[in-house]
């Protein structure tokens, strides 16, 4: 029965033993919304190329916890965060196609 009741945790990666450099230009960037963010930070310590980190508090009158947001030129695209995002909290974390992220969003991608 306990093992039953974990079953929806089997998606979540575990916690990196070390930080990683990024390679090559991703297919897809995470990226954060802010709206659906509880500021949790559950997806933090799973990043293994550490780019996910909380909005500076001076960005954002409300909530008192401030979302994270991704260093998007640091993203790897490797899904974690959303995986994590989505079994452990809100669901505030979604893998977009590159192009269209830098489209969307004016920003070149490395």
């Amino acid at each position: 029965m306990a093992s039953k009741v974990l079953d929806h945790l089997k998606t979540v990666p575990e916690l990196p033993e070390t930080i990683n450099n990024k390679k090559k230009r991703p297919k897809k960037v995470a990226w954060v919304d802010e709206d659906n963010c509880t500021g949790c930070q559950a997806c933090v310590p799973f990043c293994p190329v550490d780019c996910i980190e909380p909005v500076p508090i001076n960005k954002h009158q409300f909530p008192p916890i401030p979302p994270v947001h991704v260093r998007d030129n640091e993203c790897i695209g490797c899904q974690i965060c959303a995986k994590v995002c989505t079994k452990l909290t809100w669901d505030a974390i979604r893998m977009i196609d590159t192009d269209m992220y830098e489209e969307r969003f004016d920003r070149t991608i490395d």
